[in-house]
């Protein structure tokens, strides 16, 4: 290259060229060439399993490639460990946090390299504490850091992780689903962050699964498809159809695909539920709401907004919470999330790592955690009948693993989540209560999961799920519930729904101090009315 064009030619602070890496005798990156370009966001993207978090894992010293090799600024580099890494300048915010919950916020900010006094003997714990402050300022989070991190919600905790990054000095610094947890306002920060990193010359690794997202913030894209570089573009020269093909071979409005539903009766009717909050106030006030047979409900809000306790209330994790709860017509007397299970309910977890999974166990044990039960033959259990219910849940939900018996922390995010899909549709549920359910996962994954949810409806099951996603709230919801400060403050049909209003609905009463009641009737005038199942008054209303 010469010239003018060689003026222009990007600058290449790190190559991987000719990546592969072998598990057994599993392939997960086959002769893969990556690029990072100096003060880029340097976007990976692909399926789960398609090899982008190994290759990560290897740039940043937790694997060793089976053969190529890594060239930083120009000179080939092996790292040992992520210690070598970080010294070199290299980061990484994993997928799965890495947090330790009983240590505090400033304590997981500043793990390895603490602020110390007395010659460094002794860790100085309000420098320490000021640091981590000043990184959450930077993030515009109010979160103290004095906090145990096991008290704070997913959301929260991302951020944490995201400040820990920051507390390094990297020259490169990979980003592995930043954002998966966090709210628009919050992306919005942080996308704020990573121009200031680009303009200080930081090169930024970016695997996302949200595709505008991507295109957003990007500036080079690479494609990696089961095990191989497929493709590598400027971001300028592609678009959302571009990165879906290329991942998995069909088009983004193949996805997002809303499909009619015959609705049944009433199945799930919550009424005045209320959670009072540690140290005073509510967290839910008084919300009501049904579900019908057959129908998908979406429950969208800010971050704060009750909609995880929401879900755990109905699980029976809240024994504070006061209300009523009703299935198919029959007022819910269990207390225990087990009782609850047997009354037809059953939650898949946001956090689906801790929450979710036990990593030592394999696919088929954590698929029939919540229904042994059923597999019972006198005082035993049945592992023929147990393996016949493993073996068609796998197939009808495409569950990609060797072998039922194989360990569930080698499956890829999409696949561990439709698991935990499964283990709830094992218990044969009446009401399917999803929590941020494509959390994490590629867009073929979500597609596989919402034609899931899609058929479920179609044979009766009455489905709520959480999602921060408009995208899919609008697309695969028959209707939509808005809380905001744990109050209900919009309900919409699927038709009648706008981006504006949904967002309108969700940002009553987020600035400083209560929502006004003039706010709330402005928003509520905006929302056609939607008729509601008469009140069963003269029903007995036990806690919930």
């Amino acid at each position: 290259m010469k010239g003018s064009d060689q003026e222009h030619a990007p600058d290449i602070v790190l190559r991987a060229e000719g990546i592969t890496k072998i598990y057994g005798g599993t392939v997960a990156l086959d002769n893969v060439d990556f690029n990072v370009y100096r003060g880029k966001v340097n976007v990976l993207i692909g399926e789960n399993g398609a090899g982008k978090s190994t290759l990560m894992k290897i740039i940043a010293g937790a694997e060793t490639a089976t053969r190529g090799r890594l060239l930083l600024e120009g000179q080939p580099v092996h790292f040992k460990s992520p210690r070598e890494a970080a010294r070199a300048g290299i980061g990484i915010i994993y997928q799965e946090l890495n947090l330790f919950p009983n240590l505090s916020v400033a304590e997981n900010i500043l793990l390895d390299h603490e602020a110390t006094s007395w010659n460094g003997l002794i860790v100085d714990r309000r420098r320490q504490q000021e640091l981590a402050r000043r990184l959450l300022e930077r993030l515009e989070q109010p979160i103290d850091p004095q906090a145990l991190v096991g008290t704070l919600r997913l959301g929260q905790q991302q951020i944490v992780e995201i400040a820990k990054a920051l507390a390094r000095d990297v020259r490169i610094l990979i980003m592995d689903e930043p954002t998966s947890a966090l709210t628009t306002a919050e992306v919005e920060v942080l996308f704020r962050v990573i121009r200031e990193l680009k303009a200080q010359g930081v090169s930024i690794i970016y695997i996302s699964h949200k595709l505008e997202e991507l295109l957003r913030i990007g500036d080079y894209v690479t494609v990696l498809r089961d095990s191989h570089r497929i493709a590598e573009a400027p971001v300028s020269a592609i678009d959302v159809n571009w990165i879906v093909e290329q991942m998995i071979g069909r088009s983004v409005g193949e996805t997002y695909i809303h499909q009619e539903h015959q609705l049944g009766p009433e199945l799930l009717r919550v009424e005045h539920l209320s959670l009072p909050r540690a140290g005073g106030g509510l967290v839910l006030d008084d919300v009501s709401f049904q579900v019908r047979a057959g129908e998908i409900v979406a429950l969208y809000g800010l971050l704060g907004a009750g909609r995880s306790e929401l879900l755990e209330c109905l699980m029976g994790l809240h024994p504070e919470a006061t209300g009523s709860l009703w299935i198919a017509g029959r007022p819910v007397r269990g207390r225990t999330v087990g009782e609850r299970i047997a009354e037809g309910l059953v939650l898949v977890p946001e956090d689906r790592q801790r929450e979710g999974l036990v990593p030592t166990l394999s696919v088929a044990q954590n698929m029939v955690l919540a229904s042994l039960r059923r597999y019972l033959q006198g005082p035993a259990l049945s592992r023929k009948k147990e393996l016949a219910a493993v073996r068609r849940l796998m197939g009808e939900l495409g569950i990609k693993a060797p072998s039922p018996q194989t360990l569930i922390e080698a499956l890829s995010g999409g696949n561990q989540q439709k698991v935990v899909v499964a283990r709830g549709l094992l218990t044969e549920p009446r009401v399917l209560l999803l929590d941020e359910p494509t959390r994490g996962i590629d867009i073929g994954a979500k597609a596989d999961l919402f034609r899931l949810m899609n058929r479920l409806a179609r044979e009766g099951l009455g489905i709520l799920f959480v999602s921060s996603e408009l995208r899919e709230v609008m697309s695969v919801a028959d209707r939509i519930l808005v809380l905001a400060r744990g109050r209900l403050t919009g309900e919409f049909r699927r038709e009648q729904a706008s981006e504006e209003a949904l967002v309108a609905a969700a940002s009553v009463g987020q600035g400083p101090g209560p929502a006004s009641e003039e706010e709330a009737r402005a928003v509520w005038a905006a929302i056609p009315s939607v008729p509601q199942t008469e009140e069963r008054r003269d029903q007995p209303r036990p806690r919930v």
